[in-house]
C-alpha cells in the first residue's frame, strides 16, 4: 500500500506539472492569436526597454607621449604605451566615440624643425592610443610639424593603418579641411545619427596649410572665416551633429582670446553644434551659446606640465545624445598623477 501510494503521489506531482507549463502556454498562445493589435502591444512593450537609448561622445585635451611622458611610460611602465591610460581606460571606453587632440606626430623619421618644445612620439605609441579607444584624433595644432612634412604624412599613415581616424590634416587640402563622419545607433527605432568632426588652429605657421599638392593642416586665420562658415553650413547638411576641434588661444589662460570667441561663435551660427578647444594646457569656461555649446579649453590629458596645479588638472566632456540631437554636456574633472597618467577626480 504505501508503495502504491508512492506511485500514485509522484503521478499527481506528474500531473500537475504538466498542467501548469501547459496553462502557461495556452495563456500566452490565447495573447498572440487574440488580434494583431494584442500582437503588436507586446512587441511595443519590449521595444520600450530599449526606446530613447542615449549614445555619448567623449572629449578629451592635449594628449602628449614624449618628454616627461615617454620616460615614465619606459622607467615605470616597462616601455608599454598603454602606461599613460591605465588608470582612465574603462571611462574611456564609457562612450561610444572617443576623440582627442594629439600633440606631435607619430613616427621615427624626418627632421626637427621646430623649438627646444618639439616634439615626437615613438611608433609604439600608437598601440596606447588604440588600446586607450580613440576613434578620432586632430593633428590641427602648432606641434605636428616638428619634425617636417615627412613625419606628418608617416603619422597619418600610422594612424590609418590601425583604424584611427584622424581630422584637421591630410595629404592635400580637400583631406585636411574635410569631415570625418561617424555613424552611431540612437536605439532600435530611431535612424543612424551621423556625427561629424572638423578641426582647425590658428597657431604655427601658414607655410603648415594644406594645398592640392601639398600635405599640411587646416591652418586658419581671420579672413578664413567667411569660408569656414560656409563649408559649415554645407557639412551641417550631412550629418545630425558637428563637432568642431579648435587649437587656439594662449598658453597658462584661463580665459578665451578674441579669437577663440569669434570663431566658436561664428561657426555656431552656422550650423555647428559643440566647440571644443584646447592649447592653453589649462581649463577655460564652457558656454552654452544658441543652439550650442562652446568648450574653450579641456586643458591637459596626458602631459607632463607637473610644475602647476592648474596643468595637472584638466576636464573630459561627455555628450549625451538622444535622437540625433546632443541632450547633455557634462564635464567630468580629471587630474594628472606623478607617472603623468589621468584619473578622474572624484
Amino acid at each position: 500500500m504505501k508503495n502504491l501510494s508512492r506511485k500514485k503521489l509522484l503521478s499527481y506531482l506528474l500531473i500537475l506539472i504538466l498542467g501548469i507549463i501547459l496553462f502557461i502556454g495556452s495563456s500566452f498562445l490565447i495573447k498572440i492569436n487574440s488580434s494583431p493589435a494584442q500582437v503588436s502591444k507586446i512587441f511595443s512593450d519590449q521595444n520600450k526597454l530599449t526606446e530613447g537609448k542615449k549614445t555619448s561622445l567623449i572629449l578629451v585635451g592635449d594628449i602628449m607621449l614624449d618628454r616627461g611622458v615617454e620616460y615614465m611610460i619606459k622607467k615605470e611602465g616597462g616601455g608599454d604605451f598603454k602606461f599613460p591610460f591605465l588608470k582612465i581606460v574603462r571611462d574611456l571606453k564609457k562612450g561610444d566615440i572617443l576623440f582627442g587632440n594629439l600633440e606631435g606626430p607619430i613616427s621615427d623619421k624626418g627632421v626637427k624643425v621646430g623649438s627646444i618644445y618639439s616634439f615626437r612620439v615613438e611608433p609604439e605609441a600608437i598601440e596606447g592610443l588604440n588600446y586607450a579607444g580613440f576613434d578620432v584624433l586632430s593633428v590641427a595644432n602648432n606641434h605636428i610639424f616638428d619634425y617636417g612634412k615627412e613625419a606628418l604624412e608617416d603619422t597619418f599613415k600610422r594612424l590609418k593603418e590601425v583604424g584611427i581616424d584622424y581630422v584637421g590634416g591630410g595629404f592635400n587640402e580637400k583631406e585636411a579641411y574635410s569631415p570625418i563622419i561617424k555613424e552611431l545607433n540612437s536605439s532600435i527605432n530611431s535612424p543612424q545619427t551621423k556625427i561629424g568632426f572638423l578641426a582647425y588652429t590658428n597657431l604655427g605657421s601658414p607655410y603648415w596649410v594644406a594645398t592640392d599638392k601639398s600635405s599640411g593642416i587646416a591652418w586658419i586665420n581671420w579672413k578664413d572665416l567667411e569660408k569656414i562658415r560656409k563649408d559649415i553650413k554645407k557639412i551641417k547638411s550631412q550629418v545630425n551633429i558637428l563637432i568642431v576641434s579648435l587649437h587656439s588661444g594662449e598658453e597658462y589662460s584661463s580665459q578665451p582670446t578674441q579669437f577663440q570667441i569669434e570663431f566658436s561663435k561664428a561657426v555656431i551660427d552656422a550650423g555647428a553644434d559643440l566647440v571644443v578647444g584646447h592649447h592653453p594646457h589649462i581649463i577655460q569656461p564652457i558656454e552654452k551659446y544658441k543652439q550650442g555649446w562652446i568648450v574653450y579649453s579641456l586643458g591637459n590629458f596626458v602631459f607632463d606640465q607637473s610644475f602647476s596645479k592648474e596643468t595637472i588638472k584638466g576636464q573630459m566632456i561627455k555628450v549625451l545624445i538622444e535622437n540625433g540631437e546632443i541632450k547633455e554636456v557634462i564635464p567630468i574633472n580629471i587630474k594628472i598623477n606623478n607617472y603623468f597618467q589621468p584619473e578622474i577626480l572624484e
